[in-house]
């Protein structure tokens, strides 16, 4: 299959997963009664939608189709890059911060990247605010599954990496509960585009199920208060470590874009 019809394939699923995301949060929102939806905000390179509820106090849902060229130190860091810095990418990147602060925030990303070579690379991740072990095994039960079906070496590798990825070191500690991380997938485009799929299919179910179990629990000042400095962990973690951040300003991203998963508030000791 030639390149540009790939690039093609994944840029329509993207686009489809964008919407199946956004439907599912507007979803939410109507059951509990709000009837606030996405702001959509188009620019050169895609679209990003925003919504302020009563569920999802901030959140974010972004489209993107770059091309461009890196910057010549930060290319020699990107595989296929060094010689010739240009480069073609596309994905989709959800940041959910709820207004409850018994639902955990989350993340996910996925993207296909083109230099003189092409991969996948994406994964999601759950920061609750208040430790739910019941909660975490079935966040990570499903992930198994969803990773068994395509290779039972996926859900290990990817679990460990995102351990390692979501961790800030001046703090000694993880950001949530983890989830799987993944990237430089380029073994097989037809079995690597059939993963990518199913972990944003997974990642638009588990917004339902985790969300909904707990949008209408009561919460306490404290409970704010533990959110809010949890959402200064966040904050750390995006600007002084997260790759998708970096990757983003470097590559002419739409910075209102790029920084939308900050939380709408957040406070630190």
């Amino acid at each position: 299959m030639e390149i540009k019809v790939k690039k093609k394939i994944t840029k329509e699923w993207f686009i489809e997963l964008k919407k199946l995301i956004c439907k599912n949060i507007e979803d939410l929102e109507k059951e509990y009664g709000s009837k606030i939806k996405f702001k959509r905000n188009k620019w050169k390179y895609g679209e990003f939608n925003k919504i302020e509820g009563e569920v999802i106090e901030k959140g974010g849902v972004a489209f993107s189709n770059v091309i461009g060229k890196f910057p010549k130190e930060f290319a020699k860091k990107i595989p296929g890059a060094k010689k010739k810095n240009y480069f073609w990418s596309s994905g989709v990147s959800v940041v959910l911060h709820p207004k409850n602060p018994k639902v955990p925030a989350m993340h996910f990303n996925t993207r296909f990247i083109c230099t003189q070579k092409a991969w996948f690379g994406g994964g999601m991740d759950v920061t609750p605010n208040i430790k739910d072990n019941i909660e975490k095994k079935k966040i990570h039960k499903e992930l198994k599954k969803m990773c068994d079906k395509h290779n039972t070496k996926f859900y290990p590798k990817y679990k460990k990496w995102c351990d390692q990825y979501f961790y800030l070191p001046h703090r000694n500690e993880t950001r949530g509960i983890g989830g799987i991380f993944f990237d430089y997938k380029m073994d097989n485009w037809d079995k690597d585009f059939l993963f990518v799929k199913d972990v944003g299919i997974t990642f638009a179910n588990l917004i339902k199920k985790i969300v909904r179990k707990k949008m209408f629990f009561k919460w306490t000042k404290k409970d704010k208060e533990i959110q809010l400095l949890k959402r200064g962990r966040y904050v750390e973690f995006n600007l002084l470590y997260d790759r998708g951040t970096k990757f983003g300003l470097n590559s002419g991203g739409n910075s209102d874009a790029i920084l939308m998963s900050m939380p709408p508030n957040a406070k630190w000791k």
